[in-house]
């Protein structure tokens, strides 16, 4: 019993290092940035900037000769860095999806077609291995999304920092999840690694499933006080106050437009297109009906094979261009979205539009889209701090290193399994 108990208290400290670190404690005394080059997020740049911030809200933004009480803050000199506002995931797993070999960590897709009042909010985790991996990257906040049938669920906005949902959720539910049906079915051959597509005969059958589905959350949603709740329709209610927005899985033009055409037909005036690989090929449509779009991998390759190889680059600038709000993500690759700032950096070097303008795609416009930009999105003056600190441009994966990140002022740890691999088999190598 004695060897028993001996080797379990010299596994204790192994144990210990393989957990997540706890979550940020709240400000305690006011922060005061300086001398920083500042993105705001709103395609300005400030050089030689100031941020201050206090209670966990920004209270100054400008240069560094902005007059702001420093009595009692922490003033630190941040000549020659880079200060951005935190990155914005949407269209993820994270916190719902941990080891896809493992089914008891997967807890993202429901049985059954339609399912609107399946919740991502009620089962995000905040002991993720994978969250921390994310604020090492600048991301700090991640739409949280569930996948399969028709009808997923609802999504909500949360902080990649906090002890559980409760804590770490920035808004609940912002809105419900549409997979449209496409006219077109692929299927993919193992035997020679190649796709097939064919005619989708089940689209008409399907679009009918969801017209009456919307019909009757619309009528439903009519009644002041049902004799008995629905659950499904009741969580679908909200769609046609304007209140949550409509995601709308579809990539193909003819997809795209029927879908913001039966959303408008039920009166869901909030509809966001996912995916959009055909996006820019109706972009004058979606831009006279405000339909923002929420582009998937741009480190991937186009959709048909006739298609140039840069498109899927270029498609962020060509959509923004044409005035349609766009917003990037990693669809459902919850372990790359790591990898989202470089995205936007992808969208600037091969589109034509500026680097500021590619960080509005992971800050400004994911905000807004998601109701969420009088809190975050942009460093201003009222809304939250939470930003990160770097030594290079955040969207240059050659040379970006996240110093400093704050969530609602509180400063982050930045450590997770990742680097502790890293610095662990560098000392095995004798590397610097």
């Amino acid at each position: 019993m004695k060897k028993i108990l001996f080797a379990f208290i010299a596994l204790l400290p192994f144990g210990g290092q393989a957990q997540n670190s706890a979550p940020a404690k709240p400000q305690a005394k006011p922060m005061v940035l300086t001398g920083a080059t500042i993105h705001l997020g709103n395609g300005v740049v400030v050089e030689n900037g100031l941020i201050a911030f206090d209670n966990g809200l920004i209270t100054a933004v400008g240069p560094s000769s902005t007059a702001v009480n420093r009595t009692g803050a922490d003033v630190i000199d941040l000549a020659g860095k880079h200060i951005f506002p935190g990155v914005i995931a949407m269209g993820s797993t994270i916190g719902i999806q941990e080891i896809a070999s493992v089914r008891a960590t997967l807890d993202f897709e429901e049985i059954g077609e339609i399912n609107p009042h399946v919740r991502s909010l009620v089962a995000y985790s905040t002991d993720s291995e994978v969250t921390p991996t994310l604020r090492a990257s600048g991301v700090l906040m991640a739409q949280s999304v569930p996948q399969g049938g028709l009808v997923s669920g609802s999504s909500s906005v949360f902080n990649t920092d906090g002890w559980n949902w409760e804590d770490a959720v920035l808004r609940k539910d912002d809105g419900i999840w549409l997979s449209w049906p496409s006219y077109l079915a692929r299927s993919f051959n193992y035997d020679d690694f190649s796709f097939t597509t064919k005619k989708n005969e089940k689209r008409a059958e399907t679009i009918s499933l969801l017209e009456s589905t919307f019909a009757d959350a619309k009528a439903y949603s009519e009644i002041d006080k049902p004799e008995m709740t629905n659950i499904r329709l009741d969580a679908m209610k909200n769609l046609f106050t304007g209140k949550q927005n409509l995601y709308v899985r579809a990539n193909y033009a003819k997809d795209i437009i029927d879908a913001v055409k039966f959303a408008k037909k039920m009166g869901v005036s909030k509809v966001v297109i996912v995916g959009g690989n055909e996006a820019a090929k109706v972009a004058p449509f979606l831009k006279e009906n405000n339909v923002p779009v929420v582009l998937g991998a741009l480190h991937s390759l186009p959709s048909r094979p006739d298609d140039d190889v840069y498109a899927v680059y270029e498609l962020p600038a060509k959509l923004h261009k044409a005035g349609v709000k766009v917003a990037l993500s990693y669809d459902d690759e919850w372990w790359r979205v790591r990898n989202l700032p470089y995205q936007a950096g992808t969208a600037a070097a091969f589109g034509d539009v500026s680097k500021e303008e590619a960080l509005m795609f992971l800050t400004q416009n994911p905000a807004q889209i998601m109701g969420v930009d009088a809190m975050v999105g942009t460093l201003e003056k009222g809304k939250h701090a939470t930003l990160i600190v770097t030594n290079g441009n955040m969207m240059d994966m050659r040379g970006n290193v996240v110093e400093h990140a704050f969530i609602k002022g509180a400063k982050v740890n930045l450590d997770n399994k990742q680097s502790r691999l890293y610095e662990k088999y560098k000392e095995k190598y004798g590397q610097e």
